[in-house]
């Protein structure tokens, strides 16, 4: 079955088809797989080597990629389902296929090793720009051009038929075919290839703007290609710094904009619950919880990294944080910081990955207050007008989870009683 290349297009008549993605899991446990079954007619249908779609995939999934051209396989690690690959599909037709212009995907990419830069031709409305680098598959084309991708073989046999058929001087119809527009070929490489001859005052600042953005692009490229771990410490520095120039409060943005240039988008939590929070974290919470909010908002993964931060904190102040769990969990819930299944799911399963496993236990044990009111609280609110709330009892030393009959509408109290502890 085939769906339209631009899947925004509802049009049943709209001429840009692609076969609908097949992907079949294979191995089991670690060895676990995804093989992209037809990725190599999707890729065609796209015009772009079939190991860019994959590689795009493994960059957005954090996975390792395999690429047999030989065999026709093409492969992400991991189980992944056919329609969550689908939609991902979309994303690297948006940003490497469609023209930015028109929205029409019949476009070339053009490398230029020299400076660097990835350039971007549209056959149906002539336009000519350059993509931004900063995405990690840009490191990859510009490693694997285009022309040296398998796939791209029938594209080289074109040029040099048309380059004989310059030299024999015939250029007619067959030349001038509309599919044979590969402008520019001097792109590929050429020193004297520039994208535009205009002398307008307008073209000069186009021109200008590009230069800027490709000198910026230069260096995020060169970052991404870094470990994951160098990454983290770029971006551990750079938030260490806003907090000595006492610049943090209002570098929110600018924090989430070099977390997504360095790509360590999930683990900014962690990063920032060390530099950020301490033995106050519950006021802490309420300063920044706009940082955090930034990351952690509809990301279940940088919610777990928040939980690791948090088990982190408690083991660099046992004393102050030990006694405080629960209470310290239920201001991230409240703050909308971390989700409740994901609660759950921590809840559920002690790691040593951040701490101890002796101090993980402890940590899990102190929770299960929380833990209790937030599976019960829901079910028994739904059954009766009274409502859980965990106070704290002086004799037990322990919160525990009561139901409690509020007075007035108007007069609810918190569900912690957490001035006490």
């Amino acid at each position: 079955m085939s769906v339209n290349v631009n899947r925004s297009v509802a049009d049943q008549f709209y001429r840009y088809k692609m076969p609908r993605l097949i992907a079949k899991v294979e191995g089991k446990g670690n060895g676990i797989k995804t093989v992209i079954v037809n990725m190599t007619d999707v890729a065609k249908a796209l015009s772009r080597p079939p190991t860019y779609p994959t590689k795009f995939f493994g960059c957005e999934l954090g996975a390792q990629t395999q690429f047999d051209a030989k065999n026709d396989r093409f492969i992400v690690n991991g189980s992944h389902e056919a329609n969550k690959l689908q939609d991902m599909l979309d994303v690297f037709i948006r940003k490497f296929v469609l023209c930015p212009e028109c929205d029409n995907p019949e476009t070339d990419l053009h490398i230029n090793p020299k400076k660097q830069t990835i350039g971007n031709s549209c056959k149906a409305c002539g336009y000519r720009g350059m993509l931004d680098t900063r995405h990690k598959l840009c490191t990859f084309i510009l490693k694997n051009p285009p022309e040296n991708e398998p796939g791209s073989v029938e594209k080289k046999k074109d040029k040099k038929n048309r380059k004989k058929d310059k030299e024999n001087g015939s250029g007619s119809v067959e030349a001038g075919n509309h599919n044979d527009i590969d402008a520019p070929d001097a792109v590929d490489g050429e020193d004297d290839e520039d994208w535009a001859e205009e002398t307008t005052e307008e073209a000069q600042r186009r021109r200008m703007e590009e230069i800027s953005s490709h000198a910026k692009n230069l260096t995020l490229s060169e970052d991404l290609e870094k470990t994951l771990e160098e990454r983290v410490n770029i971006f551990y520095n750079f938030v260490k710094q806003k907090r000595e120039d006492c610049a943090v409060d209002a570098a929110d943005k600018e924090i989430l904009v070099e977390a997504e240039r360095l790509d360590v988008m999930a683990m900014g939590p962690l990063i920032l619950s060390e530099l950020l929070f301490d033995e106050n974290i519950r006021d802490q919470i309420k300063k920044y919880k706009r940082h955090f909010l930034r990351f952690c908002v509809n990301n279940k993964k940088a919610q777990k990294y928040l939980l690791g931060g948090f088990e982190c904190l408690v083991k660099l102040h046992q004393a102050q944080l030990l006694p405080r769990v629960p209470v310290v969990l239920k201001d991230l819930y409240d703050a909308d910081l971390v989700e409740e299944d994901v609660i759950l799911s921590w809840a559920e399963k002690v790691s040593k990955k951040y701490v101890s496993k002796e101090l993980a236990k402890e940590i899990h044990a102190r929770a299960s207050p929380f833990i209790r009111w937030l599976k019960e609280a829901e079910e028994e609110s739904e059954g009766t007008n009274a409502r859980l709330t965990v106070v704290y009892d002086s004799s037990a030393r322990e919160l525990k989870v009561e139901t409690v009959k509020p007075n007035k509408p108007d007069e609810e109290e918190d569900d912690f009683d957490i001035d006490a502890i």
